[in-house]
Parts: structure tokens; sequence; C-alpha cells
């Protein structure tokens, strides 16, 4: 047999979507790694794509299974779609003849005798096969004929010798069902990783996977979010933007709307945060989709996240506006993903924001804020998670607008998150009374990129497009949504017809 390979740069792809790029490039070769978990994880699942990998690159494979008959691993590969040709399934399982009282033991106990056979079948099985990669499921079997903690380690320990002399790259399953659960394959496995099953109080239960150990290896740690889906498993990495900082000089992209740049200071920056805040109805989604358009018209690539509203009803409600948002996706320009917010888990919105900047997207809209918080709420963290994503975007260079829904429609209004920890720019929109009308106000309260006025201004969604109008002097307290005014000045401000206002 050839010799245990040492190069640690040797890396056998693990056959899982994302997974190599969690585990920093892939499994060591000729090593020992233990995948445990409890029932449901999706162990067996992870390990046929191990191996279904080997098979296409033209690796002996070999599924030992201690448990599991071999058409129940057929049955699986089959409901997502797998060819099983190349795979060698090894069953080591009681026959039905131990139903049978005169089969059983009376004077040695069993695990004296069926230790020893089972051991030996595994053997046999791959001394016969002689695999490249070995799947044994599961050590549960193994530790509950081991009956105490120091044979079992010392099988284990022979196992290890046994396999990696054989130039053979073995993942070990654990699915925790033995009487002890004690750390014994830990310490001799060269990687752990652990399948988590977490319940969540409405919507898909969560699933993360963890690597607790991978030695000489820069793994990625943590938790990582991942998806049993057909197809197998899908890992999706936790994003870490410090991992991605580039420089490069920033631009400022238009609106498209000479009074609402002369407002922001001449557009947005690249690599910066906006967030675009106000109470429910005051045209904030539709603010976003008019940078969006301007991108579009400029020939960029713009991406929307729909937490709340339909793919379909914003494209009709743009379409009122003079926005073709339709005719920006049909030309590939706009991607629109509408989100399940019951499926949802927080990994998977990153995957998705990472792959659109890798086509090259250079506008990004995530409606809403308030969306994207009831969409995970069992999660703990998820304003740094939005945090995390809006750093990555903005070392990009991408330009990033969330919309925010405010509590309250006039007076005080309150965000759902501290708005100063996740945005450069504040774009504040709000209600206002005047003269028996409930109008619009536009403001930015803040801006990192360039200067910008510090004006209130008029501002209008209605069937001829969104109008931004002139700035509203004389009036004390619009913010608070009942303003009071010089009547001399009214007629000169607030009485201004749509005609009048500056598009």
């Amino acid at each position: 047999m050839e010799p245990q390979n040492s190069d640690t740069t040797d890396f056998l792809s693990s056959g899982v979507p994302g997974l190599d790029e969690v585990l920093g490039g892939g499994l060591t070769a000729d090593r020992l790694y233990l995948v445990e978990g409890e029932p449901g994880t999706g162990k067996t699942t992870l390990a046929l794509q191990f191996l279904i990998e080997g098979a296409r690159r033209g690796e002996h494979v070999l599924y030992i299974t201690l448990a599991e008959t071999a058409v129940e691993l057929r049955s699986v590969a089959q409901s997502h779609g797998w060819d099983m040709a190349g795979i060698q399934i090894e069953e080591i399982i009681p026959g039905e003849n131990a139903l049978d009282p005169d089969q059983q033991y009376t004077i040695f106990h069993p695990a004296e005798i069926e230790m020893g056979t089972t051991t030996q079948r595994i053997v046999a099985a791959i001394d016969k096969s002689r695999p490249r990669r070995v799947v044994l499921d599961s050590l549960s079997e193994l530790q509950l004929l081991a009956e105490n903690p120091l044979r079992y380690r010392r099988q284990v320990l022979a196992l290890k010798q046994y396999l990696t002399s054989r130039s053979c790259t073995t993942v070990l399953l654990d699915d925790r069902t033995a009487l002890s659960t004690d750390l014994q394959v830990r310490s001799v496995a060269h990687a752990v990783m652990t399948l988590e099953l977490a319940d969540q109080a409405y919507g898909a239960e969560r699933r993360r996977i963890r690597v607790v150990k991978y030695r000489g290896i820069a793994f990625h740690g943590g938790a990582h979010d991942y998806q049993i889906i057909r197809g197998g498993l899908r890992v999706y990495p936790r994003l870490v933007a410090a991992d991605t900082r580039v420089s490069s000089a920033r631009r400022q992209l238009s609106s498209g709307m000479p009074a609402l740049d002369q407002l922001i200071g001449g557009g947005l920056e690249e690599g910066m945060s906006t967030l675009i805040s106000g109470p429910s109805g005051t045209g904030k989604s539709s603010l976003a989709a008019q940078f969006v358009h301007a991108a579009a018209q400029r020939g960029e690539k713009s991406a929307m996240f729909l937490f709340e509203e339909a793919r379909n009803n914003l494209l009709n409600r743009c379409a009122n506006l003079g926005l073709d948002l339709a005719g920006a996706e049909d030309s590939g320009l706009l991607t629109i993903q509408q989100v399940d917010p019951a499926e949802l888990a927080p990994g998977q919105l990153t995957q998705a924001v990472v792959q659109a900047v890798e086509r090259g997207v250079k506008v990004l809209v995530i409606d809403s804020l308030n969306g994207y918080l009831n969409a995970m709420p069992d999660e703990r963290f998820l304003a740094t998670y939005l945090h995390e994503i809006l750093t990555y975007l903005g070392q990009r260079g991408v330009v990033s607008i969330i919309v925010g829904v405010q509590r309250g429609m006039i007076g005080t209004a309150s965000s759902a998150v501290d708005a100063s920890y996740i945005a450069d720019n504040i774009i504040m929109l709000r209600y206002f009374e005047a003269e028996g009308e409930v109008r619009q106000a536009i403001s930015v309260f803040k801006k990192r990129g360039s200067a910008h006025e510090r004006t209130i201004r008029r501002f209008e969604v209605s069937t001829g497009g969104i109008k931004v109008g002139p700035v509203l002097r004389g009036f004390h307290g619009i913010l608070t949504g009942v303003p009071t005014y010089d009547s001399a000045e009214i007629s000169q401000n607030a009485g201004q017809s749509a005609a009048d206002f500056q598009i």
C-alpha cells in the first residue's frame, strides 16, 4: 500500500457547494474526518456528496453502513437525482436471524463477539475494494458494541492507523444516539464538523454547520448556514468583510433627477450605504427605484431584494411612475429577488448579495429593513449581519440602499435599528399637514461622502412621476408633522402647484 500522504496542500473536494470555502480549500487527503450531528441534520447526504465527487473524479469509493440498508441509501440518492454508479455499498448489519432466541449468546456478552466480527468485516471490505474515499456510518454502532470508552477509543485509533496507511480519506459519521456522549473521536479525528438543527418559532428550521477543529488549516470559524435541497447540502459561508478589503476611487452616481441630486450633494457615492427612512406610504420604495432606473439608463447593473412588496406589484407601480424597471430586468441590467420570509436564513441573503456583486452590480436595494428584521425574528444578531453585508458592499464600490419604515405617521417616529450603525447616508421622508392636506417633505439628515443641502423640500409621488420641489421656507416644525408657518409666505411655498416642481 502507498504511505500516508503528509502534504497538507493536497486537498480533496468535499463535493458540497460552499463547504470547501469554509474548510479553507477542502479535505486534506489521507486523513480521518468526523461529521457529527443529530438525526435529520444531513450527515448521510453530505457523505454521499463526498463519495459522488470522488466517483466523478474516477476514484474508487466505498460506503460502509452499520445501520441503513443499501436500498435506503439508494433511495436517498434518487430523491436528490444522483447516479450511484461507481459507489460501492457494504452492508454490515445484523441479519434477521438475530431475532431467533436460539441465536442469542448465553455465556459471552454480545459485544465480545460482535465487535470483533464487525471490525473484521470493515477491514475485509476495505482490503477488497481499495478505495480512495471511505464513509463509515455510523460510529454510534461501534460505540455501543465497545461498551466502555477505553475500548472504543482504542478501536477508533486502530481503524485510523489502518485507513490512513491505505491512503484512504475517511469520513466517520456520528449521530450522537449512543448512550455515552464522550469526545473520544474528536481528539482522534484530523477535523471535526458539527451539523446543527434549530427549531424556529415560525417557518422552516435553521441549519448551521461548524468546523470545530481542523489541524494545520486556517478554516473559517463560527456558524455557517446551510440548506438541504434537491441536489444535496448547500453551505452559505459566513461573510467576513475584512477578508475582502479593496481600495478604489469613488465616483458619484446620479439619481437622474437634478433637484434630488442638488439636495444630496451631487449624487450617491460608490461604496456608501444609504438609508431612505420615513413612515409608510411616503414614497421610500419609489425613491429607491428611481436610483435603480437611473443606473439602468447608464447601462449599469442593479439588484433589488424585496421582503414586503411582490415583484409584480413593484414593476406595475414603477411603470405608472415612468420608471421602466421591467425593461431593465428583461435586458439583464436588473435582477429582482422576492424573498420568502418564512424560509430565509441570513447566510442565504449574504450569498445572494455576494453573487450579485460578482455579476457586476453597482446599485443594490434591500426593501425593506423592517421586512429583513421580521423575516428572521429568532435571530439575535441580524443588525450585525446587515452591517457586515453593507461593509462588504462598500469595499466593493457598490451603492447600497436600504428602505426603512419608521413607526408612526405624524409627529415623533422611531426606527427599528440604530441608523448610524448601518448607514453612511440618511434620506428622510416625512408627512406634514398644511392647509387641510397631508403633504410630504424630503431632507438629507446625514451624508459622509460629500456636502449636502440642509434644507427641507417638498416631495411628491404621483402618476406624473417623482417630483422634488422647492425649499419649504417660512415653516417651523415640519419634522414634527404639524408645522407652523408665516401666512405671508405660505402662498409662495406650500401652495405651489405640481407644475412648479423641479423634476
